[in-house]
């Protein structure tokens, strides 16, 4: 293995949640007066802390979000994640071959901590990464685009960014990986490869990841 640390980012990519959360989201924007489809939704959001969401609405509308727009967004979001969500496929078996390998593995994702350890409590991957290897964006000023969060990862880690890889699927997440500079590998079983088309390397089928980081 060529690298000493592996960096995933958690929703679409460790687990299977990109459809719940983008229905969800796009259901509740356009309740609120603002429509949205799932595909707008996936464009626009994916792979974006919450305020980001704020943020569009605000300049596409002059309106906020309520208040308790994040409260309400994610409870729906988690009692779908408790109810329908898995594992990407393929996953379990990349986790343990890094496990074999004796390469570290972490998390580092735009969702808050309640969101990521729900998420992995739910698809049973919880075990395989230690509270000191879940990173969120709420531990850090800036989340994806900006590279904080991977720094800030790879820093509690130990390892220089420059012996990091970087499992993502999404524009805004290959973005920050490129710019904390570590290698990053785009995900593109949902997303359009042209999208990702910055990333070290491309791949659909999360089988093929381990050969990709050797």
């Amino acid at each position: 293995m060529r690298y000493d640390l592996v960096i995933f980012d958690n929703d679409g990519v460790l687990v299977d949640s990109e459809p719940l959360s983008n229905r969800i989201l796009a259901e509740y924007l356009t309740e609120l007066g603002h429509p949205t489809t799932y595909e707008e939704s996936i464009r626009d959001y994916m792979g974006a802390a919450v305020h980001r969401i704020h943020d569009l609405v605000m300049e596409r509308s002059g309106e906020p979000l309520p208040d308790d727009f994040d409260d309400t967004f994610h409870a729906r979001v988690f009692t779908a994640f408790r109810r329908e969500l898995e594992p990407v496929a393929g996953v379990v078996d990349v986790l343990e071959k890094l496990s074999a390998d004796g390469v570290p593995h972490c998390v580092a994702s735009s969702g808050s901590h309640e969101r990521i350890r729900i998420a992995l409590r739910t698809t049973g991957l919880y075990e395989r990464f230690n509270d000191g290897a879940i990173f969120s964006a709420q531990d850090v000023g800036r989340g994806k685009p900006a590279p904080d969060l991977f720094l800030h990862a790879a820093a509690s880690m130990g390892v220089s960014a420059d012996r990091c890889a970087v499992v993502e699927d999404s524009p805004l997440g290959v973005q920050a990986a490129r710019a904390a500079g570590m290698d990053v590998y785009g995900f593109t079983a949902m997303t359009p490869p042209a999208r990702l088309s910055s990333a070290t390397a491309l791949f659909a089928d999360m089988g093929r990841l381990p050969e990709l980081l050797m």
